[in-house]
C-alpha cells in the first residue's frame, strides 16, 4: 500500500463519482472514471481500492472486475451499484456488495474496511469476500430460497472451509473485523 491510501472511484453517472471522491479524507489519493475503459487504464500497482459500479455501457463493471482480477494485485474492490444482489454474485471476485444509495459512512466504512483486509493473508481475504456475498444474498434473498439453491449451499460449505483454514490467522484480525466475523457467522 502506497503512502496514502489511492481509491478509484468507476461510475458513469460523474456527479456521482465526484460526490463520493469528495467524501474522501485529504489523506487519501482519489482517482475517477466514467467507464470501463478508462477505469481500466487508471488501474495500476498503486490502486489500493476500487469502487465499482456494476451497471455501466461499455464495459460492465462485472468485467472491469473480471480483468482487474487477472492481474497481480492485492486491491480490494467494492461494488456499488443499483443492482440487486441475485445468485450470479457468487461467480464474481469483490470484497463488498453495497446498493445504492449509498451514504458517507457506508462509504468511507467499506474503504477502511478493505484498507485493513488488504494486510490479511489470502485465506482470510478468501474468507471476507465469501462473507460478503452470503451477506448480500441474505440481504435479498428469503431463507427458504437460499437454503434450496445449490449454488448457497456450495457457498455455506466454502465459507467453513475457510473458516476452519482461516482459525490459526485469526490473530491477524484487528478488533472491528473480529466482531464482524462472529456476527457475520452467527447470522
Amino acid at each position: 500500500m502506497s503512502t496514502y491510501p489511492h481509491v478509484l472511484i468507476v461510475d458513469d453517472e460523474p456527479d456521482l463519482a465526484e460526490l463520493y471522491a469528495s467524501w474522501l479524507p485529504e489523506d487519501h489519493i482519489v482517482e475517477t472514471a466514467h467507464d470501463g475503459t478508462t477505469a481500466l487504464e487508471r488501474f495500476g500497482e498503486s490502486v489500493d481500492v476500487v469502487l465499482l459500479d456494476r451497471r455501466m455501457p461499455g464495459l460492465s463493471g462485472d468485467e472491469v472486475l473480471e480483468r482487474i482480477r487477472e492481474r497481480p494485485t492485492n486491491c480490494g474492490v467494492a461494488m456499488i451499484t443499483a443492482v440487486d444482489p441475485d445468485f450470479d454474485i457468487l461467480e464474481l471476485g469483490f470484497d463488498a456488495y453495497l446498493t445504492k444509495p449509498v451514504g458517507k459512512p457506508d462509504l468511507r466504512d467499506v474503504i477502511d474496511r478493505l484498507l485493513r483486509r488488504s494486510e490479511y493473508t489470502e485465506t482470510l481475504r478468501q474468507f471476507f469476500m465469501k462473507l460478503s456475498k452470503r451477506e448480500a444474498l441474505m440481504a435479498q434473498k428469503p431463507l427458504s430460497e437460499l437454503e434450496s439453491d445449490s449454488r448457497y449451499q456450495q457457498l455455506e460449505s466454502e465459507i467453513e472451509t475457510l473458516r476452519q483454514e482461516s482459525e490459526a490467522h485469526m490473530a491477524e484480525l484487528d478488533g472491528e473485523d473480529f466482531e464482524a466475523l462472529f456476527y457475520r457467522l452467527d447470522a
